[in-house]
């Protein structure tokens, strides 16, 4: 019911700067938390960044802070990913993730992207 769709993924050199953005369309009532998670080959997937979208809460990985951005825009349902001063530590697929209502006092459910990747070489 309930579609995420992911762009912005690419290859880069390190220290370079790259934006991933994730749409949430389909049939839901509102979005509680938008934010990407990450899974590199032989690596559990791990949170990257979340953000909610009540109050604008944001949190990082420790790994990604002072590198990242997370951002929203409630109209569009949409979330964003700024990164920058990529390293190649940060290559893996890129997944978009968002915690929704999708019927009135209903509970809340989890919707994923299809995953994009990023690959940084050094």
């Amino acid at each position: 019911q309930v579609q995420l769709v992911e762009s912005g993924g690419g290859f880069l050199q390190a220290g370079g700067s790259l934006r991933l953005s994730c749409a949430a369309s389909g049939s839901f009532l509102s979005i509680s938390a938008m934010g990407w998670y990450r899974q590199a080959p032989g690596k559990q997937r791990e949170l990257v960044a979340l953000i909610t979208w009540g109050d604008t809460n944001a949190n990082y990985a420790d790994s990604v802070k002072g590198r990242f951005t997370i951002s929203r825009d409630n109209a569009k349902n949409t979330v964003n990913l700024q990164m920058n001063s990529l390293k190649p530590e940060d290559t893996a697929v890129y997944y978009c993730n968002a915690v929704l209502r999708l019927y009135t006092w209903s509970n809340l459910v989890a919707a994923w992207g299809q995953g994009t990747q990023v690959t940084v070489s050094s």
